[in-house]
């Protein structure tokens, strides 16, 4: 008796092992020739807003998982100081812009001295060859003829000097006017605000960050493919991702990424079995005009199984035949 139950207990181990060694078989073969998977996770790409210039922050005009669109304002820094700035830069405008209309007005007179002093050297000039002036006479005039003429010079090279004071105010008023821009921080690209880092009052340095968005017209899964699998595949190839809280879903993406080295390597590579350990960096991404579909249920950070076609002749299987939520 205790024979046949020893007997029993073996069979039943064998059959065990024999079930689990198919099952493993089946499932190692699930896949055909030509596709090859790895784990991955739903990557988004994320964007800091940032500021350009140190300053206390005014208001902050959004909220973690708002969504925003492109050239929105998220927040804004206090301007009072650059706003006295900016009025004492248009102060400096309009005085250059008097400055020029009185560079004019001598200009004038000085023209008008310059005309009489040619008229009266021109006379004296004439009567002097006529024998009726003296040539002292002539030396004076044509002094003050010589005076005229460099006045006149000089009020013309005031115009010139008066607009480029005009520019420079100018330039400077801009200048500003940009940093009063800068100080409200704004959207680059539509996306969900995922962490707001400041709140009114605090005093922020240069380059420090206000918001971060997760912008979801931008989201890829990286998975590791072997060298077996890697040497084959092709940028542009198509790819499947499954994502574990929707397993039901088959979401189409595009290999837009091969790492031309690979990772996890061993310290000797000699033998094939040991080269077939090199992983190679793959990036699946899913189009942005379906991510624009689904962008209320778009997340990243969740774990799923990417798929390739490492064979252009390879055909998907109805298993993995695109389906997405309705």
């Amino acid at each position: 008796m205790k024979k046949r139950l020893i007997a029993a207990v073996i069979v039943l181990g064998v059959a065990v092992a024999a079930a689990f060694v198919w099952w493993q078989a089946s499932k190692s073969s699930g896949l055909p020739d030509g596709i090859a998977m790895s784990n991955g996770r739903l990557e988004a790409e994320r964007i800091e807003i940032a500021t350009k210039l140190p300053g206390r922050v005014a208001e902050v005009l959004v909220a973690e998982g708002d969504w925003v669109e492109p050239g929105q304002l998220v927040a804004r820094l206090d301007t009072d100081e650059l706003e006295a700035k900016l009025h004492q830069a248009q102060a400096s405008v309009l005085q250059a812009k008097q400055q020029k209309l009185q560079a004019e007005a001598l200009l004038r007179q000085r023209r008008s001295e310059l005309e009489t002093a040619e008229a009266n050297f021109a006379r004296v000039n004439q009567l002097a060859d006529d024998g009726f002036n003296s040539q002292a006479q002539l030396d004076a005039q044509r002094t003050v003829l010589e005076t005229a003429q460099a006045a006149f010079a000089a009020a013309e090279a005031g115009i010139p000097l008066a607009d480029a004071t005009i520019a420079a105010a100018t330039a400077a008023v801009e200048g500003v006017e940009s940093l009063i821009d800068d100080a409200s921080l704004t959207a680059s690209r539509a996306g969900r605000v995922q962490y707001v880092l400041t709140h009114p009052g605090e005093v922020l340095a240069a380059g420090s960050s206000a918001v971060t968005l997760t912008d979801l017209s931008d989201m890829y899964m990286t998975i590791f493919l072997p060298t077996r699998d890697a040497g084959r595949l092709a940028t542009g190839a198509e790819a499947r991702i499954i994502l574990d809280p929707i397993p039901d879903y088959i979401i189409p993406a595009t290999v837009t990424f091969v790492a031309s080295t690979a990772q996890f390597t061993p310290k000797s590579v000699e033998t094939e079995a040991e080269r077939d350990q090199l992983m190679f960096r793959v990036r699946l991404t899913i189009a942005p005009e379906l991510l624009a579909d689904y962008q209320d249920r778009a997340r990243g950070g969740v774990p799923g199984v990417g798929y390739v076609l490492v064979d252009e002749g390879a055909a998907w299987p109805a298993d993995l035949a695109i389906h997405l939520p309705q």
